[in-house]
């Protein structure tokens, strides 16, 4: 399952989407997050998922590798299926059994936020899929760079970000080797109830603990011996530049929000 998770990876490949400038990837991207908490009906729910389909072939990153990070997320998804058919009232009464109560509107909710939670997960991560981390970087840092007029270390936290998203999947990728480690030893984390299963990740806990803080150290190490003073006089290779193809996203995107807005006002 570990290896499922697909945020904070990058798909490296030749598409519109990867030539597009990180400053409209991630505008556009929160502007798609406010976009999907707008859409209060499932007519909403399919304009964004045709336009969300339309951005997964243009990216070229094949859409079984995007699926696949849904399975990380699948115990949350389930956990919120619970909560919203078990306590949400309203609506028809299907099934009712002491305390538990099924209604028509707690399971119309609980598909409601299913889909919404699903097309989050994905669309955020088409961003990262499609961004290389120096980019993510320098397009954060831009974006923020405003704030430097008031003090706020805009180069800091873009760098911390972007560190924190690309470690992601390597301390994922070091749980696994850790598990499989302890495994060998006769560790057993598949059998027993959800507390058990609790209980058994303990063990995990320390040596990924060492682990994190020993390649943060060393990627310190890494970054001072290069000489690496933060925003002080750096200069860039690749200048951050919108084009034609920044424009013609914007508009399309503009479009979608028009057409998503409608259906939330016309269609009840």
């Amino acid at each position: 399952m570990l290896r499922d998770i697909t945020i904070g990876q990058y798909y490296p490949t030749h598409s519109f989407i990867h030539r597009l400038d990180p400053r409209s990837k991630l505008l556009l991207t929160i502007g798609y997050i406010i976009v999907l908490f707008v859409v209060d009906n499932f007519w909403g729910f399919a304009i964004a998922a045709l336009f969300l389909g339309a951005c997964i072939r243009i990216s070229k990153v094949p859409l079984k590798f995007i699926l696949k990070g849904l399975k990380a997320v699948i115990m949350i998804l389930i956990f919120t299926l619970i909560l919203n058919v078990f306590f949400t009232s309203g609506g028809t009464t299907l099934v009712e059994w002491g305390v538990i109560k099924i209604t028509t509107q707690g399971l119309y909710q609980a598909a409601f936020m299913a889909v919404r939670l699903m097309f989050l997960i994905i669309g955020s991560s088409l961003l990262t899929l499609t961004t290389s981390p120096i980019e993510l970087t320098d397009g954060l840092e831009n974006l923020l760079s405003p704030l430097k007029k008031i003090k706020v270390p805009a180069h800091e936290i873009a760098m911390m970000m972007t560190i924190a998203l690309r470690f992601i999947p390597i301390l994922l990728e070091e749980t696994d080797k850790i598990m499989k480690a302890q495994m060998a030893r006769g560790a057993d984390f598949e059998e027993g109830g959800l507390i058990k299963k609790a209980k058994s990740m303990i063990p995990l806990l320390v040596p990924l603990f060492i682990s994190a803080f020993r390649r943060a150290d060393e990627l310190a190490m890494a970054m001072e011996a290069r000489c690496y003073r933060g925003d002080v006089n750096r200069t860039r290779m690749k200048q951050l530049k919108y084009s034609k193809n920044d424009a013609l996203t914007a508009s399309v995107f503009a479009l979608f929000t028009v057409v998503i807005f409608m259906s939330a006002y016309y269609i009840k």
